[in-house]
């Protein structure tokens, strides 16, 4: 990871590189974003009052985004391979504040029982414990997900998915954009809500398809997705920053 092309590579934010130092990187290999389009309605209940539900031409969306991550360190400290190398599925929604667009998350699995203790105390996110395996054969990403988390809603994924055309780069003022060009999260804790600033190149997409054998990850959340095809996005690699929580209201 080349710091100094990766912090000027920013010409693409449609907001300024946050200040202050970053504490981590990350990186995402073998990405897939899989969203289902849902009623504002019926999506506004199961989010945080203070936070304001974002959507793209009066409709709410809701994203699962299976992928494995190598290079999770803190900044200053090399990887370890038991700590900074495995994979994690996420389900998220949009949400925006203070003019700034972000990632709110109902959940993030990873197989890694240590980066999820950290990642619920140090930044306060619904992390659950799950055993997962991501294999790569052409192609072809075939991923498995069984959370075991103690006393967390049951959730399962099992999908095979691969691209299927060449990268593209999403025009702004599109849904591809507006569904993957975020960068910030939010989370609440107690009366208060923090973001969380991340940086990374722009996304390279490739259409792709997916073939889904199991999928209860949206169930555990009371949301219903409909019985349609999900608008799918591949992206092979991604190199990430990541600031601190900042307490934003």
């Amino acid at each position: 990871m080349n710091l100094t092309t990766l912090l000027n590579d920013s010409q693409h934010r449609e907001q300024p590189l946050p200040t202050g130092p970053w504490i981590m990187t990350q990186q995402w290999h073998e990405l897939l974003f899989a969203h289902w389009p849902i009623a504002p309605a019926k999506l506004r209940p199961l989010l945080p009052t203070s936070l304001p539900l974002d959507t793209f031409e009066q409709q709410a969306w809701v994203g699962i985004v299976p992928f494995r991550m190598s290079d999770v360190r803190p900044r200053g400290i090399p990887a370890v391979r038991g700590l900074s190398f495995f994979p994690e599925l996420n389900v998220r929604t949009y949400v925006t504040l203070n003019g700034i667009p972000g990632v709110y998350f109902f959940s993030l699995d990873a197989d890694n029982p240590i980066a999820v203790a950290l990642a619920r105390s140090l930044f306060h996110l619904p992390y659950f414990n799950a055993r997962m395996r991501c294999q790569r054969s052409g192609d072809t990403i075939t991923y498995r997900s069984y959370r075991t988390h103690q006393h967390a809603p049951h959730a399962a994924f099992v999908a095979s998915y691969r691209p299927t055309a060449p990268v593209t780069y999403a025009a702004r003022n599109t849904l591809p954009h507006w569904l993957t060009e975020r960068y910030a999260l939010y989370t609440v804790i107690g009366q208060h809500i923090y973001r969380g600033d991340i940086h990374h190149p722009q996304w390279p997409l490739q259409a792709a398809e997916i073939d889904i054998t199991c999928n209860t990850l949206a169930a555990g959340h009371a949301l219903d997705l409909p019985d349609t095809a999900p608008l799918l996005h591949y992206a092979h690699m991604q190199e990430v920053l990541i600031w601190p929580l900042q307490r934003v209201i």
